[in-house]
């Protein structure tokens, strides 16, 4: 049986279903990633790998222990589309474990056919198998995305590029010869033991100038890195809040406070180092 309405009843359900419509709760979606998010995850992979998947199936719960509430695993077999970063020897398909999330029901979405990057570390004598750095290691394959994360993979292949920081070593606050002059050097600590130093130059009359060095030399022609770089990274994301006490040299009260302020002040100058996921 049809039914059907007059036409004023027939404008006023339209109406209803128009502001319902508009009403409605936007989609929830998950914010771009950042610069650190994408170096967070090429700096601990030893591998960066493009996929697509080809099958996937769900692991009964005793055989998936320590899994998130809300999220099932799944093993995964994929065609490998190409290999960004790495040098182990792949074949033309991967298999690896990933937590992925489920819908109300229980069920998690079908991924047969969809690309992702994978950030991956080679499993000993399995040529075909990866084992993911971490919970949020599948990441949905883009163009874009892709074209942002190559520079960084390109920057952290290269033989001279910025060392990991470990902390600051050592800061000296020195007055110049005039009044408002002074220099500040702030020695940083690295994994590889490589020198990484920053200068900061104050003179009167105009903005103080700073600079980061990476020789057993301060320099004090040092620029400030680029944002979105490597080096800027490896400072914005991993340099203390503030300046340790212990590593303060600087002797009088004054130089003492100008090296804490000179190190606040490059904080501010490299910005905040925004992330979206929880670093691996």
């Amino acid at each position: 049986m049809t039914i059907r309405f007059s036409r004023p009843r027939a404008a006023l359900l339209a109406a209803i279903l128009s502001i319902s419509a508009a009403s409605a709760p936007p989609p929830v979606t998950a914010p771009p990633l950042t610069y650190a998010d994408l170096a967070d995850l090429a700096d601990a992979a030893d591998l960066v790998v493009h996929v697509q998947v080809a099958k996937q199936i769900a692991l009964p719960p005793e055989r998936a222990t320590n899994v998130p509430r809300g999220f099932t695993r799944l093993y995964m077999e994929a065609r490998t589309k190409a290999l960004l970063a790495g040098s182990a020897p792949l074949g033309g398909s991967v298999r690896y474990l990933v937590d992925v999330p489920v819908d109300p029901k229980g069920k998690p979405a079908k991924l047969k056919k969809r690309e992702f990057l994978l950030f991956a570390r080679p499993v000993p004598g399995r040529p075909s198998e990866l084992q993911l750095i971490g919970p949020t290691a599948q990441i949905a394959y883009d163009p874009a995305l892709a074209a942002r994360l190559r520079p960084i993979l390109g920057e952290l292949a290269a033989a001279d590029a910025a060392p990991t920081i470990t902390g600051v070593r050592d800061a000296l606050a020195v007055p110049g010869t005039l009044v408002g002059e002074s220099e500040t050097q702030i020695f940083l600590g690295t994994a590889s033991g490589d020198p990484v130093s920053l200068t900061v130059v104050r003179r009167p009359g105009i903005d103080p100038a700073w600079g980061v060095s990476y020789s057993e030399i301060v320099d004090q022609a040092a620029r400030p890195p680029a944002p979105g770089t490597l080096a800027w990274y490896r400072l914005a994301c991993f340099l203390p809040g503030q300046l340790p006490r212990g590593a303060n040299l600087s002797q009088d009260p004054a130089s003492r406070g100008r090296a804490a302020a000179d190190y606040a002040f490059v904080l501010q100058q490299l910005g905040p180092c925004p992330r979206t996921l929880v670093r691996q």
